[in-house]
């Protein structure tokens, strides 16, 4: 997305930079503006995941990307015993949601981002803001609920999953490829997935399912067509 690469102190220079600005304001919310833990978290779990655009801007390593999402599994593996992340951890559920975040990310970038990295961006977008919004709307409007192997749903967030969905997947293919019939089509069937794989969320699984899944049919999809 740059003409030049950019050296790589100022690329970890602008990572670092943006990771802590995610969570001064996730602890400006949880201090002073009283907001609920499951905002505190879905405002780490949005911004942090933005940084995927910041590395494909900047031209990141694909090694570098791997290091932190090994890193960051370690952290968040070790979190679970030492309450090292207590807030974002914390769900009221049993749940590896955030191991499963970092993971999925690590996977994605070994996967695609030598090749395709913009299926890598597409993953990890629609699992941070879909599955970020589809929680956050579920739980403040989420008036028609449904029930799905044992998991609670509401239509009003399955809806939300699937409009943020394909407003990631059209807007990247847009820049990618242009406007032409496959970039509407194959995004429709990616938010239609999307949507589907985040309705079972058990343990957390949806953090790699989501992605994972939505990158790989984005990838068969538009090849396919």
């Amino acid at each position: 997305m740059s003409l030049t690469e950019p050296s790589l102190s100022l690329q970890v220079a602008v990572v670092a930079v943006w990771l802590m600005v995610v969570v001064a304001i996730a602890e400006v919310l949880r201090r002073f503006a009283h907001a609920q833990p499951e905002m505190v978290r879905k405002v780490v779990h949005i911004g942090t995941g933005n940084v995927i655009l910041i590395a494909w801007w900047l031209q990141i390593p694909a090694w570098m990307g791997i290091l932190a999402s090994v890193l960051f599994s370690l952290v968040t593996l070790l979190s679970y015993r030492l309450s090292i992340l207590p807030d974002i951890n914390n769900i009221g559920r049993k749940s590896l949601g955030t191991f499963f975040y970092a993971v999925s990310i690590g996977l994605l970038i070994s996967i695609f981002w030598q090749t395709h990295v913009y299926y890598a961006v597409m993953g990890v977008l629609i699992m941070t803001w879909g599955d970020g919004l589809a929680a956050l709307i579920g739980k403040q409007w989420g008036q028609h609920p449904y029930k799905l192997w044992g998991m609670q749903k509401s239509w009003e967030g399955s809806l939300a999953m699937a409009v943020v969905s394909y407003g990631v997947s059209s807007s990247i293919f847009l820049y990618v490829q242009g406007n032409i019939w496959q970039t509407w089509l194959v995004s429709a069937a990616i938010a239609l997935i999307a949507t589907g794989l985040e309705a079972f969320s058990k343990w957390g699984i949806d953090n790699l399912t989501v992605p994972l899944g939505s990158a790989i049919a984005a990838f068969l999809l538009n090849g396919f067509f």
